[in-house]
């Protein structure tokens, strides 16, 4: 009988690659020119999806399932990587983040506009939320062969401050649900204009017929963009009778009382169910008009007026149009300088209105008056299972009885819903 000798002394036939082995990594070395993925067996795809560089560009991996080579993907581009917030999905992950990336880099005069219409086609349908941190301005300088003032004078107003457009994207991200914009500039460094962190009307005029063609869009957010009246009007326009718009989030911005009232206007004529404006300028006009639109609406569940300047005039506006409303669950009204005025106009709604469920007067100077009115109107109330009044200067006994009334509330929603345990209603005075 004829043997081998090995000239290594260990070798078996254990040491030597099965040639489905062999084949599985000629092919992942071989993916970008010939990407054979669907004609391989199940086992054999898995397998493949382990061995595949992360580095492969998007075109040729974008039909990959989402399986482990995304998670391979995300980790090996990010530090961080949670994959919750993305409702579990690596590819989800990969491809909003990689879009933000793109949008976030891209300088007007100098990105194309190419480098974001092809991953369109690659991302559209696992795209469903873009947050984007910042938006770079054009590239001001002027053109080979061009002089200065030439340059100056030819369109440049029409250009000047205008940031991405939006509207080459918006209608083609066919599954795009929430957006999250912020202008302005991140490490600016020695080149900071006050321009990098405001939108233009311009720029409001762009964004506005983008959104409108955005049929899918649920929830738009536009913080920190120094967003004043005369551009807040031209943004609602757009958004009048919007199919599915559910959230508006303008907070954090210089919105005044024509904002306010342009907003009002939305109400009635959409499906908006939370409204946020905290940390702007509206007074009691605008705040009077919030509230009248809020009388006729019937399907606006939250209204965050946080750190705004409605005053009594507004609070009483907004107490009375409760009194019909059917459908706010949250209002909120702290640091707007309402007094114990308003405490007794809420007051009334407490005992009449059965809808209300949160309610938020911290940072207003309520006085005894006032925490009295809330505490008696509590005691009758059986829906509010959330009352935040602290630094209103209401006394240790009303703003007790409050946090009773509230505890009791919110363990008889328990018993009847059966859901969590009791949670803490943080009211201090």
């Amino acid at each position: 009988m004829r043997r081998i000798f090995a000239d290594i002394p260990n070798w078996t036939l254990e040491l030597v690659p099965r040639l489905s082995s062999l084949c599985l990594e000629s092919i992942a070395n071989h993916f970008e020119e010939n990407p054979i993925f669907e004609k391989l067996p199940p086992t054999e795809k898995n397998l493949l999806l382990e061995k595949l560089s992360p580095s492969l560009p998007l075109h040729v991996t974008s039909d990959l399932p989402d399986a482990v080579y995304w998670k391979r993907c995300c980790e090996q581009r990010w530090d961080l990587c949670d994959v919750s917030l993305y409702d579990n999905s690596w590819k989800r992950m990969l491809f909003e983040r990689h879009m933000e990336n793109i949008i976030e880099n891209f300088i007007p005069n100098v990105s194309e506009p190419k480098t974001v219409l092809e991953m369109v086609p690659l991302c559209k349908n696992y795209v469903k939320r873009l947050d984007i941190k910042q938006l770079l301005p054009p590239n001001k300088e002027p053109q080979r062969g061009m002089q200065k003032e030439d340059a100056e004078e030819d369109d440049f107003e029409n250009t000047r401050n205008n940031r991405f457009d939006f509207s080459i994207l918006l209608d083609k991200m066919t599954n795009l649900e929430e957006l999250h914009l912020v202008y302005k500039v991140i490490n600016c460094g020695m080149d900071f204009e006050w321009s990098m962190f405001e939108i233009t009307d311009r720029e409001c005029e762009f964004l506005g017929t983008a959104l409108k063609s955005c049929k899918t869009l649920k929830l738009f957010r536009l913080y920190q963009s120094h967003v004043d009246d005369t551009k807040c009007e031209l943004l609602v326009k757009h958004l009048l009778d919007h199919p599915s718009l559910r959230e508006l989030d303008f907070s954090h911005n210089q919105i005044g009382d024509s904002g306010a009232k342009a907003i009002s206007k939305l109400l009635p004529r959409s499906k908006l169910e939370t409204l946020k404006m905290w940390n702007n300028q509206i007074g009691s006009s605008g705040a009077k008009a919030i509230a009248r639109a809020l009388s006729k609406s019937s399907t606006l569940l939250s209204l965050n007026l946080r750190l705004n300047r409605v005053m009594d005039e507004g609070g009483l506006a907004l107490g009375k149009a409760l009194l019909t409303n059917t459908s706010l669950c949250h209002l909120d009204l702290g640091g707007n300088n309402v007094t114990g005025l308003t405490a007794f106009a809420l007051s009334e709604v407490l005992v009449e209105n059965k809808t209300l469920r949160k309610l938020n007067l911290s940072c207003n100077v309520l006085g005894e008056v006032g925490g009295k009115a809330l505490a008696e109107a509590m005691s009758q109330n059986t829906s509010v299972t959330e009352c935040d009044i602290r630094l209103t200067e209401v006394d240790e006994q009303s703003a007790s009885c409050i946090e009773e009334a509230v505890r009791t509330n919110h363990f008889s929603e328990y018993k009847s819903r059966r859901r969590q345990p009791l949670i803490s209603t943080h009211l201090q005075w």
